[in-house]
């Protein structure tokens, strides 16, 4: 009797690890290689970074500290003399204006060397360049940013879309990261911008879909119901 409860509860246990192989099995496989570090937050201070950037097609050092008491607006790409990559970087600077009436600087960044960022920005537009660019690009040739920004991918040696808006005390207000075949819109950055600058002016917070002409909320019980019944 005693062997025979045994067995069955042998049995038992092979039925049970069999039906968890088999679940195991079913689950999406991940890539031991592909591993990131605990990155920075939201509502934390940005990591630190310096390093050579083109700049007014020149060679110059520049570090966070260079953007204080300013809204900065950091981007990560994955490498130069790409695809959606010039497409990204000549639509923020043909729009620098609006971000400079914001009281807002940008900065690229990709691990290329600064000399291949120059030799980018001399090449034509019509070849795949950037032409004339209004705002620095960064070299983080040593990978160290992109690690700092949690943005690395460690086994192809390049950036993420990482987008960091910083605001003039340094803190980190917002973190987007696309993956390598999207591109970012210029417009989303810009509401981002206008809705974090018009919650420290004015205390009220932005609902779905804010922009400057639409409503904000008061953040209490009764001024929320003022924008309820505003808009519905």
């Amino acid at each position: 009797m005693v062997l025979k409860q045994t067995a069955q509860c042998l049995l038992n246990i092979s039925k049970v690890l069999a039906n968890t192989r088999s679940i195991r099995t079913h689950l999406p496989v991940m890539n031991a290689q592909r591993t990131y570090t605990s990155g920075p937050r939201v509502q934390a201070l940005a990591p630190n970074f310096e390093g050579l950037a083109v700049v007014n097609n020149d060679f110059k050092t520049i570090k966070l500290s260079d953007f204080a008491g300013k809204y900065l607006y950091l981007f990560f790409y994955p490498l130069d003399f790409t695809f959606v990559c010039p497409t990204e970087i000549i639509a923020f600077s043909d729009r620098i204006e609006e971000f400079q009436k914001l009281n807002t600087s940008i900065v690229g960044v990709s691990c290329d060397s600064h000399f291949s960022h120059l030799a980018w920005v001399n090449t034509p537009r019509k070849s795949g360049g950037l032409g004339e660019l209004k705002y620095p690009l960064l070299s983080d040739f040593k990978k160290q940013i992109a690690k700092d920004y949690a943005v690395l991918l460690e086994n192809d040696g390049v950036p993420l879309r990482g987008s960091f808006i910083i605001d003039p005390q340094g803190m980190i207000r917002q973190i987007t990261v696309n993956d390598l075949p999207v591109g970012r819109s210029v417009d989303e950055v810009l509401r981002l911008i206008k809705a974090f600058q018009f919650v420290d002016k004015h205390g009220e917070v932005c609902p779905a879909n804010w922009d400057p002409e639409k409503p904000t909320i008061k953040p209490t019980p009764k001024g929320s119901k003022e924008y309820f019944n505003k808009v519905n």
